[in-house]
This record gives C-alpha cells, sequence and structure tokens, in this order.
C-alpha cells in the first residue's frame, strides 16, 4: 500500500557519545507542499537534513522518501533530490553559467537543463558574470539553480535566507511558493525564523533540543494561540445575531465582542456587516501571536 508521505521517519535519532542532536524524530511531508522545518539555532535541523540526504547514517530509526527505504535505495532516491545544505558551493572564477555545466557534467545531466535553471531563478541576464561577483541572495539563487538541476521531485533547502538582506529574502520567498504551483516541485526549508516560515508553508514542523514538538497545518499552530477578532459595532444584537446566522460564535465583552474565528476572517465580516448597514467602529485581531505560541513551545521544552 502506497504510503501518503514523500518524507516518513520513525524514530529518528542521530547520537555522538554523550550528545543527542536528533531524538526520535517522526517526520511527515506530503507532496506537492512546502514543508517549513522550524527551529533554534541548534536545534537539530542541519543533522536532520544530512541523515534524509544520506550524507551522515542515523544512530536509529528510518527514513522512507517517495515510499522507498533510503538506507537501501539512496541512490534511486537521491536522484530525484535537489539539495542546498548551509551554503551554496560554486567555483568564484567561474560564471554562474559554467558552474552549472560543470554540475551537469559531474552529475551526467544534458547541458539544456542550464538555460531551465536559470529561467526559474531569474539568473539568465547574470549567467555570465563571474560567480565571485554575484551578491549574496544572487549566490543562494544560484545553489537552487545547481539543485533543480535534473528535474528533482524534492527539493531539500537549509537556511535559504540566513543573511541576505530583506530584498534577497523574498527574492528566495518568491522562488520556494512557485516550485510547487508552477513546476510541480515538493519543498521542505529549514529556518529558524518563523516569519519566513509563516510566509512559505502549509505545513510546519517545529524542532527543539532534537524532539519534534508540533507537527500539522499552519492554520492548526495558529489556532493554539486562541485568536478572535475583536468587534465594536452598532447595534450590537442585530450584529450579533448577523454573526449567529453567518456561523461565528460570538461573547460579548466591555462594550463590544469578541468573535471566535480565524483572523483571516476579519475583511469579510467586516464587509459583510456593512452591506447589512451595521456600523462598524472598531475591528482588530486579538489573542496570542504565532511568535508568542513558538517561544512558548520552545520555552516549555527546555524545562522539561
Amino acid at each position: 500500500m502506497m504510503s501518503e508521505w514523500m518524507i516518513e521517519t520513525k524514530g529518528l535519532s542521530k547520537k555522538f557519545r554523550n550528545f543527542t542532536p536528533v531524538d526520535q524524530l517522526q517526520l511527515h511531508v506530503r507532496e506537492g507542499e512546502v514543508y517549513g522545518f522550524l527551529g533554534p539555532n541548534g536545534a537539530g535541523k542541519t543533522t536532520t537534513i544530512r541523515m534524509l540526504l544520506g550524507l551522515i547514517r542515523p544512530s536509529s530509526g528510518s527514513i522512507h522518501i517517495f515510499d522507498r527505504e533510503l538506507s537501501r535505495y539512496r541512490s534511486h532516491i537521491l536522484s530525484q533530490v535537489g539539495a542546498m545544505v548551509e551554503s551554496p558551493s560554486y567555483y568564484g572564477h567561474l560564471t554562474g553559467r559554467e558552474n552549472l555545466k560543470l554540475t551537469c557534467t559531474l552529475l551526467r545531466i544534458p547541458e539544456a537543463e542550464v538555460d531551465r535553471v536559470l529561467d526559474i531563478v531569474r539568473l539568465s541576464r547574470a549567467q555570465h558574470k563571474l560567480a565571485r561577483t554575484y551578491s549574496l541572495g544572487m549566490k543562494q539563487r544560484l545553489g537552487i539553480a545547481q539543485a533543480l538541476l535534473g528535474q528533482p521531485k524534492l527539493l531539500i533547502l537549509d537556511e535559504p535566507t540566513n543573511g541576505l538582506d530583506p530584498a534577497g529574502i523574498q527574492e528566495i520567498r518568491e522562488l520556494i511558493v512557485q516550485m510547487p504551483r508552477e513546476h510541480g516541485i515538493t519543498v521542505f526549508i529549514s529556518s529558524h525564523i518563523l516569519k519566513e516560515i509563516e510566509l512559505v508553508a502549509n505545513r510546519v514542523g517545529i524542532i527543539h533540543t532534537g524532539r519534534l514538538l508540533f507537527e500539522g497545518e499552519m492554520s492548526e499552530l495558529r489556532e493554539q494561540g486562541h485568536p478572535f477578532i475583536r468587534l465594536h459595532a452598532e447595534p450590537v444584537q442585530q450584529t450579533i445575531d448577523y454573526l449567529h446566522t453567518w456561523g461565528y460564535p460570538v461573547e460579548a465583552v466591555d462594550h463590544g465582542m469578541n468573535i471566535k474565528a480565524d483572523p483571516a476572517e476579519a475583511s469579510v465580516i467586516n464587509r459583510r456587516l456593512i452591506m447589512n448597514h451595521v456600523d462598524v467602529s472598531h475591528l482588530s485581531i486579538g489573542g496570542r501571536s504565532l511568535e508568542d505560541v513558538f517561544l512558548e513551545m520552545t520555552k516549555g521544552a527546555d524545562s522539561l
């Protein structure tokens, strides 16, 4: 029976003498999603990625990718995986195009792939410039281009926005989001920055001191902050009646009301109330932020 998971780990652990950077990890990544692997620096993200890529062996547990066990089908699996771990590798004295051609030669991939990946990462115009003259963001995009050679089904990126300025971060973010949608590539991306993961990922796994604290939809993580919409509107009872009719739970508080709903619904609620001639004087989002939820999780894990 085929598994629904493109990546699945069971009890995945890595031990170095008295240190266990990864401890009983159970990861589940679906095909066609951007999976955010989130955790503070030193949480075990890079060690996990190195095990997923067969660069280091687990001390215990198993890894299945494309429904096959990595330890048995390593070559077959990795031929369909592109990756950039920690930082891109390139030769500074070669142009961007020459770097990609060299990678094609090493991997026995047709050179026609070079133009395709240059176009995807938007480096076509800079392809004849020496790699050492590239900005940090361009170097990161060159690394992603190398990872895309051979048309992989899965792309694994380790902290791809590290050290980038806001413009570079935006470029990488746009690239990641388009991978499943435009190229059918599943993306597994690690980061220690919650905001970056929030903006690109469908699902998220939170790791801290080697242990998985949370795995699920991004919306499930937001729910842990118990978000609500604070509303002041007149006439009060009519507003409450409308909201109940539309299926929103409402609690009257402090001359206003709290609506238990996804904050993304705020604009929809506001528009519907105005269309029904309700006078909305205040609308805001309450509850703990994602940042608060993340910090509470990781601090709580420290005290376990």
